[in-house]
C-alpha cells in the first residue's frame, strides 16, 4: 500500500478527513475475508466423504434408525485447526507484503477455543450418547437446533463473527449472521432433504453441500468486491 504525505498546515477538517480516508485504506488493504472464507469452504465440502464414510448406521424392524457419526470427530478437529493456521499466515504473509500490521490472534484463538468446545461436545456425546435415535420426538426440532449449535459449521460461523470483528467488517458480519441463520434454523427445519429412498449419509450430506456452497459463494463475492474497492 502506497500512502500519501499530509499537509502540516491547512484546513484541521479536511486533515481530518485525510486521515479517516488513510485509515479506511489501510483497513481495506488487511481485509483477506475471501481467503478465509475458500478456505472453510473447502475444509467444509472435503469433510464430507468423510463424515459419509465414517457413519455407522443400524435400523430396526419398525423403520427406526439410529447412527454415530465417528467420521466428523476424526475430521473437524484436525481439518479446522489446520484452516485457522492457513488463514492466520496468509493474512500475516498479504499484510508484510503489503507494509502492514494484521490482528490474527483473536482470530485464531476463537477458532481454537470453538475446535475444543465443538471436540469436547461430541467426545462427551460418543461417549454417553452412543447412537443417536432416527425417530424423533415432539422437540425433534430443537434437538437438531441444538445439535447444530455445537456442530463445526456453526463453530466457523462464530469464529468469523471474531474475524468481522476485527476487521470492522459490516459485510462478513451480514454474511456470517446470514450463514449462521440458515445452519442453525432453516437446515434443521427440514429432515427430508432429497428423496424419500436416500440414506441418512445423503440426507445429512446436502446440509453441508448447501453450507460450503454459502461459503464458496461468499469468498467468490468478496474476492469481487475488494477487487472493485481497490
Amino acid at each position: 500500500m502506497t500512502t500519501d504525505p499530509l499537509a502540516a498546515g491547512g484546513d484541521p477538517r479536511q486533515l481530518l478527513s485525510d486521515v479517516r480516508s488513510l485509515a479506511r485504506r489501510v483497513r481495506l488493504d488487511q481485509r483477506m475475508t475471501w481467503v478465509a472464507l475458500l478456505v472453510l469452504a473447502a475444509v467444509t465440502l472435503v469433510g464430507i466423504p468423510f463424515d459419509w464414510l465414517g457413519m455407522t448406521v443400524h435400523c430396526h424392524p419398525d423403520t427406526s434408525c439410529e447412527f454415530a457419526r465417528h467420521g466428523v470427530l476424526y475430521y473437524w478437529p484436525a481439518a479446522l485447526l489446520i484452516a485457522y493456521a492457513v488463514i492466520a499466515v496468509s493474512y500475516v504473509r498479504t499484510a508484510r507484503a503489503r507494509g502492514l500490521g494484521v490482528r490474527m490472534l483473536p482470530y485464531v484463538i476463537a477458532g481454537a477455543v470453538t475446535t475444543a468446545l465443538f471436540t469436547a461436545a461430541w467426545v462427551v456425546a460418543a461417549r454417553y450418547l452412543p447412537s443417536h435415535p432416527d425417530a424423533l420426538d415432539g422437540n425433534s426440532y430443537w434437538v437438531l437446533v441444538l445439535d447444530r449449535l455445537l456442530s463445526p459449521w456453526s463453530m466457523i460461523g462464530i469464529a468469523l463473527l471474531v474475524l468481522a470483528r476485527l476487521e470492522r467488517n459490516l459485510g462478513l458480519l451480514a454474511f456470517t449472521l446470514a450463514y449462521l441463520a440458515v445452519v442453525l434454523f432453516v437446515l434443521p427445519m427440514n429432515e427430508g432433504w432429497g428423496p424419500a429412498g436416500w440414506g441418512l449419509q445423503a440426507r445429512f450430506a446436502v446440509p453441508q453441500y448447501i453450507t460450503g456452497a454459502m461459503l464458496l459463494l461468499g469468498a467468490i463475492g468478496f474476492r469481487t468486491a475488494g477487487r472493485r474497492q481497490r
